[in-house]
């Protein structure tokens, strides 16, 4: 079993970087050290009504100053009262949790869609092959735009064509004429359907990582569950638990 950590955090910086979109970097004494592209933590509300921690994706890893960037955006009282947090301050916080992003050596497209994007910037680090990062947004708010440009070529598409592509991250792949062997893409459930269509269409290797409500985090509830192609060994159904065999799974494992 992978090594997870419970720990109580100290809180290094955090910015607003869109509209209610934050950037917290955390100081951990181990989970960053074990932590890889694709994974996710739990953080912990410090109100005793709300008892489920909120899954956040990790954004970044400093393995040499052991510390975790997450990025996430407000949807409900939880996150509310962790935008709040400054500098010094505290959090309970889980992980690493969850299976992360399988790295290919061959030619990728790493595609993101909204809160979908900040997990894709720790894979465009790790990754060691020719990448080209497609990012989808509604608007000209590209949150993590300049992190992802250091990173190599990147394409947007926007929903209002004020930025890039007006449609989505397909449309912006046939615009530009690109071409990859491997796919991976987070991002919200439509999103990832239509790219999983695209992969075998094209034949390519397709790495999708899903988002869920999820409560435990290790996979002991069965609360957020996905169909799947296969029968699930915990189950003995057509079930995979994001939170335990996800949040990354081969597109091909799951049913959208």
């Amino acid at each position: 079993m992978a090594n997870k950590f419970k720990e109580q955090v100290r809180i290094l910086s955090q910015d607003e970087i869109a509209k209610d979109i934050y950037s917290l970097w955390i100081q951990t004494e181990n989970i960053a050290g074990c932590a890889k592209a694709g994974q996710f933590v739990s953080v912990y509300s410090e109100d005793g009504s709300r008892l489920l921690p909120r899954p956040i994706s990790i954004c970044e890893i400093d393995k040499q100053n052991s510390a975790l960037r997450l990025v996430y955006r407000i949807a409900g009282k939880g996150t509310a009262e962790f935008s709040k947090k400054k500098a010094g301050d505290t959090l309970a916080v889980l992980g690493p949790l969850g299976n992360g992003f399988p790295q290919k050596k061959e030619k990728a497209f790493l595609i993101g869609g909204g809160i979908g994007i900040p997990p894709m910037l720790e894979l465009a680090k790790e990754l060691d092959c020719e990448k080209q990062m497609i990012l989808g947004y509604r608007d000209s708010d590209t949150f993590l735009r300049e992190e992802f440009a250091k990173q190599g070529e990147v394409y947007i598409a926007t929903e209002d064509g004020s930025i890039g592509t007006k449609g989505t991250v397909i449309d912006a792949i046939r615009e530009n004429g690109l071409d990859a062997n491997v796919l991976y893409a987070c991002g919200p459930t439509p999103m990832l359907r239509a790219l999983k269509a695209y992969a075998q269409e094209h034949d390519m290797e397709c790495w999708i990582s899903m988002e869920e409500k999820m409560a435990c985090g290790i996979g002991a509830c069965l609360a957020c569950v996905c169909k799947s192609t296969d029968v699930d060994e915990h189950t003995n159904v057509h079930n995979k638990r994001i939170c335990k065999e996800g949040p990354v799974f081969n597109a091909g494992e799951v049913e959208l």
